[in-house]
């Protein structure tokens, strides 16, 4: 199966595709997303259940351009309209108290919702044609879970090949180009501001400076009793060839070791690194944006060339990298004694 450009006949037979319960996996500015019709249970768990993804976790909820909050959301704060109108459409989850009537599928049997408005034009005419614009595409990463996201189209069908076309769990996936932003967005915790504030669950490209500016006071770290969200578990966004980080002034080091014991490595970096002997090599900006643009299809190509390891040289830990380190660190968790135990 292929992609299908976005047509309005595309589009419109997207849409009808939602509306009757089926799984569609199309582009936003952070990453494509699977969706599904949000008030609709079954389909929801169709989500979980192409993923592998565990039910307790939650998705969240896409919203067209001037969409009622208040149908999907209660007690809605004044911060919320403040974060709307400073960052809408774009990439920022807000967490609100879910409203009575909206299924608890989306949020993981939890009583919050993850709300957000994507930029992306596709998804924005997506999201206008599906009921009218009235109704919400739930949809998280278009990815097995746990494993990388994807920025473009043939990510996707890279993941879910058997789950596509007829009779598949996807009908269709929407080609919108590669995402611009290539990370997932920034998810703040509206629904405790009496008792804990604003709580940042999720770094991404609107930062805690942006968000502090709207509303008056620096977001506080999670909690223990924050709401689940979404990508916030340890490990996650990871390839399946174990990623390490490594320190800068250590690569070489790290390196030479390595291959005395056989080891292949992939290497990503944003400083040329020649003298190296890597299987493969994928040399990222020097900027936090241009990183996160082309980390995710970088971290897919270095997975493909069956080397034993992925070395990721360390980047500034200043708040303009926070949503890339984020990332990186979670998809680095579950590898972290593998180093250890190839350099003892």
């Amino acid at each position: 199966m292929r992609a299908a450009d976005c047509t309005p006949c595309n589009l419109a037979e997207a849409s009808e595709a939602l509306e009757s319960g089926l799984l569609v996996a199309f582009p936003t500015e952070t990453v494509y997303g699977l969706g599904a019709d949000a008030e609709n249970p079954a389909a929801v768990a169709r989500i979980y259940e192409a993923k592998g993804r565990p039910s307790d976790h939650p998705v969240i909820v896409h919203l067209a351009p001037g969409a009622d909050l208040s149908y999907w959301a209660k007690d809605i704060p004044e911060a919320a309209h403040l974060l709307v109108k400073a960052f809408w459409p774009g990439p920022l989850t807000l967490i609100l108290k879910r409203a009575d009537h909206i299924p608890d599928a989306v949020s993981g049997g939890q009583d919050t919702v993850g709300l957000r408005c994507p930029s992306h034009p596709v998804a924005q005419e997506l999201l206008k044609s599906f009921k009218a614009g009235r109704g919400g595409i739930a949809a998280p990463s278009a990815n097995k879970f746990g494993r990388v996201s994807p920025t473009k189209a043939e990510h996707v069908i890279e993941e879910f090949e058997q789950e596509l076309g007829p009779g598949g769990l996807i009908a269709s996936v929407l080609d919108g180009g590669q995402s611009d932003v290539g990370i997932e967005s920034t998810i703040i915790d509206l629904s405790r501001l009496a008792t804990h504030g604003p709580v940042l669950l999720r770094p991404g490209h609107i930062s805690v400076d942006q968000l502090s500016a709207v509303l008056g006071v620096v977001p506080a770290t999670p909690d223990a009793a924050a709401p689940r969200a979404s990508g916030t578990l340890e490990s996650h966004y990871a390839p399946r060839t174990p990623v390490i980080l490594v320190n800068p002034d250590e690569l070489d080091q790290v390196v030479a070791v390595l291959e005395n014991k056989g080891k292949t490595i992939a290497l990503m970096s944003c400083q040329s690194h020649p003298e190296l002997q890597a299987k493969a090599w994928t040399q990222l900006p020097t900027d936090p944006a241009g990183y996160a643009f082309g980390l995710y299809a970088g971290l897919r190509e270095l997975d493909q060339v069956a080397a034993d390891l992925i070395l990721v040289e360390q980047l500034p830990s200043d708040p303009a990298w926070q949503g890339v380190n984020d990332r990186l660190r979670r998809a680095a968790f579950d590898s972290r004694h593998v180093l250890g135990e190839w350099l003892s």
